[in-house]
C-alpha cells in the first residue's frame, strides 16, 4: 500500500538546513538586487526587475516579499537607522546651531549617495511599519533640534518643520536631475537654504 503523496513544496521552502540555506541566499540576493536598482533608479523599479536582477523567478521573490512597500522595509532598514542616528548626533552637539546645520547636510548627503533614499525620504509606506516607525522617531527628534538652534537666536524664527520636507523634496530633484554630471550640485542647494534659514549674523559652516 502507498503511503499519502506529501504535500508540494517549494524548492526554497522545504525543510532542510541545506535548502534553508538556500532560501536565505536567495533572500540576500534579491535585497542585493533591489538596493542596486534603487539606488541607480529610484523606486519606480518593478518588483519583475528586481527579480530579473536578482536572477529569481518571481514566485521566489513574492515568497520572500509579499509587497512592494515590504522589500523597500528591508532594503532601506539600515539606512533609515541611519536616518534616526543623525537626529540623535545633532542633539548630541552642544552647539545647538551647529547641530542642526549638520544634520541638514548629513541627510542631504545620505539623499545624494542612494537616489532610493532619496525618494523613501519624500513618500511614506504605511505598510513598512519599521520604517515609518524609525522616521517618526527622527521626525521628533527633529523638533527638538528646532527648538533648541531657535534658542541660539541662530536660526530664523519663522522656520518650521515643514521646511525640510520642502528642502528634502529640491534635493531629490537636483540628485535626480544632475546625476553622475553634476554630482556635488546638491552641495549648492544646501548651503543656499542654510543661508536661507540663518538668522542675520548667524555662522555658517
Amino acid at each position: 500500500m502507498t503511503s499519502p503523496a506529501a504535500p508540494y513544496a517549494a524548492p526554497d521552502d522545504q525543510p532542510g538546513s541545506g535548502l534553508r540555506i538556500d532560501a536565505e541566499r536567495n533572500r540576500d540576493r534579491i535585497l542585493a538586487a533591489a538596493r542596486r536598482l534603487y539606488a541607480r533608479e529610484g523606486l519606480g523599479v518593478s518588483m519583475a526587475a528586481v527579480a530579473r536582477e536578482a536572477d529569481v523567478g518571481k514566485a521566489t521573490l513574492s515568497r520572500r516579499f509579499t509587497t512592494r512597500d515590504e522589500l523597500i522595509n528591508a532594503v532601506f532598514a539600515d539606512r533609515m537607522d541611519a536616518y534616526a542616528a543623525a537626529v540623535a548626533t545633532a542633539l548630541a552637539d552642544p552647539d545647538p546651531w551647529h547641530g542642526f546645520t549638520g544634520y541638514v547636510h548629513a541627510v542631504c548627503a545620505m539623499q545624494a549617495a542612494d537616489r532610493g533614499f532619496a525618494d523613501v525620504l519624500t513618500m511614506t509606506f504605511p505598510a513598512a511599519l519599521a520604517l515609518e516607525e524609525r522616521r517618526a522617531e527622527a521626525y521628533h527628534g527633529f523638533l527638538e533640534l528646532i527648538t533648541r538652534a531657535k534658542k541660539t537666536g541662530h536660526l530664523r524664527e519663522d522656520f518650521t518643520d515643514r521646511d525640510m520636507p520642502i528642502l528634502l523634496m529640491a534635493n531629490a530633484g537636483v540628485v535626480n536631475a544632475a546625476g553622475d554630471a553634476a554630482p556635488d550640485a546638491w552641495q549648492r542647494l544646501v548651503a543656499h537654504m542654510l543661508r536661507s534659514y540663518a538668522a542675520p549674523g548667524a555662522p555658517l559652516p
